[in-house]
This record gives C-alpha cells, structure tokens and sequence, in this order.
C-alpha cells in the first residue's frame, strides 16, 4: 500500500526520502510525557492496532493550526465510523499554552471533537523529532507510518491516502487545484517580539530583555515594526508598561493576526492605512485577528494600546 500511495504522489513527504524525511523516525513512537487527554480516555498506538491513524501536530495559538482544524474535524466525523482515529497532539510553543484550562476552552471554541493529547512538555514532539506545527503523520492498520505532512494544504491528497488506506475508492475530481490551500498567500513571515526570536524590530532602541523606552522611526521600511512608549522586554514577549504604548508595522497580506494575552481587559485602537478598524479587546491568551480583508498589498498598521499590561508575543499573517 504505502508503494501505491507513494506512487499516486498522495502524500506531500513519504518515508523514507524527502525533505526532512531524515529527522522522522522510521517507527512510529508512543505517545510520551501527556498530561492530560481531552474528548478521550488515555491511548497508545499500541492499542490502536487495526486502524488507521492520523495524529496532527498542533497549537490553539498558531494561525496556520487554526485554519487546518476544520480539514482535520472533517476528516474525523467522515471517517471515524470507518476505521478512523484522529488524535490532535497539542504541542504548546507559549507557556500559557501549557495551562490546561486553556486548552480545554480552545478545543470547546474552535469545535474540536476528535481525541486531543496535551503534550505540555513536548514528550510526543521530541520523539516524533517533530519541528513542524501543524504536522500530520499518517500510520496503517499495521502501525507503519505511512507518510507525513508538513503545513497548510494538500487536504484532497491526504484525504485519497486515507481513504485508501481504508479500502475505499479515491474521491471525485481528486487531484486537481483544490488540494492546495485556497486563496493568496502572506508575503509577509511571522515576527516575533521576544528577544529570543526577535529579528524585525525597526525602533532604534535595542531590543534586549528589560525595561527601556522605545521610540518610531521615521520610516518603517517593509516587514519591519516598531514600538514606542515604555515596554519590558522578555525572550517569549513584550509587555506595555507606559499607559499609553504604540506598535506600528508595515506589512503586505490580506490578514493580521496577533498571539497576546492581559490580566485585564485592554480595548485596542487598530488603524490600518488610515482607516480605523473595529476594536480588538484583548485579555485571554490566545490569537486575536486584528485586520481581515482580501486585499493582498502592502499595508501599514498603527496598534495604539491605552493601558499598561500588554503582552504581545508574535505578528502573523494570511
């Protein structure tokens, strides 16, 4: 089977070859260090002999996990009834990722229903030598793993794998364009605003940890952004201190998105090319969307942020 998945091209990254092909263990690993298990009691490969296993790499903070979920739960309510398990390791990349309560809410918002494992300590991830999120793994009644996916798109593809790997035909007018992701892509990558990551400030100030004044240059060239007001500056985030702190960004996508959390509710004005956007009020931690629209050009953002307490982990885009 896995020489005529291989062979129809269902699957992006087949083992063994490819890239990073290389770092994928040849046999599927347990599940390691899991903390607790949501929409399922415990379980093992092992014990899931027989069936055909999908488990996806994911976080409820990372964007491209978001907009992969509904392909993955429709996967699951499709074919769970023949010979199905999707598990959703959920591999935080923020400590507040790691607070149960928080996961839990985030599979009851975005509607998960398959099994969801909380790998808090990256257990399952390094034994998966996993580098990737989302990631997708896919094994055969057997316990071989089949082959692996790494991002966005290709759904229509992994979906065919599946359903040969469950004796079923492929799908109608599969292969064509709609295996890929739909619509345009970010020119623009993730920006991080911790100083371990942090590669695209533009204020003249540095950036190190600590607590220090920050100030906009008077041109914020392309992927770049910058801060002003006071700001305390740590490896995962940087948190407003001043009672009246400001983020711009110059940036070329069609959607904004930006992973921050507060211990109390704070409204944020967004302008984006002059024109004032609706009000994002952050407080829990998680991903809030702070511009969306189908217009791909550049764009320049003004984040105005009227209190104290801010913290802002990463600017991502679609």
């Amino acid at each position: 089977m896995k020489q005529l998945l291989l062979f129809m091209g269902l699957l992006l990254v087949a083992l063994p070859g490819g890239a990073g092909a290389a770092a994928t263990p040849a046999n599927p690993p347990e599940f390691a260090g899991i903390s607790q298990w949501i929409n399922s009691p415990p379980l093992t490969l092992a014990g899931l002999r027989g069936k055909v296993v999908l488990i996806d790499f994911w976080a409820y903070s990372c964007i491209n996990c978001l907009r992969a979920i509904p392909h993955v739960e429709h996967l699951y309510e499709t074919y769970k009834d023949k010979g199905l398990v999707v598990i959703g390791v959920h591999s935080p990349e923020f400590d507040f990722e790691k607070d149960p309560a928080n996961v839990k809410e985030a599979v009851t918002r975005l509607r998960i229903t398959y099994p969801v494992a909380a790998d808090n300590d990256l257990g399952t991830w390094n034994a998966w030598r996993n580098l990737y999120w989302p990631a997708e793994y896919l094994i055969d009644r057997n316990g071989n793993l089949i082959g692996h996916h790494y991002g966005e798109g290709d759904y229509l593809k992994m979906e065919d794998a599946i359903r040969l790997l469950l004796g079923m035909n492929l799908l109608p007018g599969s292969g064509s364009a709609g295996n890929s992701a739909a619509g345009a892509v970010a020119a623009s990558p993730e920006m991080y605003l911790g100083s371990a990551k942090q590669q695209n400030l533009a204020s003249p100030e540095t950036g190190h940890n600590g607590i220090r004044h920050f100030s906009i240059p008077a041109r914020l060239a392309m992927n770049r952004f910058a801060l002003a007001g006071v700001w305390e500056m740590s490896d995962k985030y940087a948190k407003s201190v001043s009672a009246h702190g400001e983020l711009q960004l110059h940036f070329k996508a069609g959607k904004l998105h930006m992973v921050a959390s507060s211990e109390q509710p704070i409204p944020l004005e967004i302008v984006v090319d002059g024109k004032l956007q609706p009000t994002v009020t952050v407080q829990a931690s998680r991903l809030y969307t702070l511009f969306d629209s189908d217009d791909y050009r550049e764009h320049s953002l003004i984040l105005r942020i009227p209190q104290a307490g801010l913290q802002i982990y990463t600017l991502t885009f679609g």
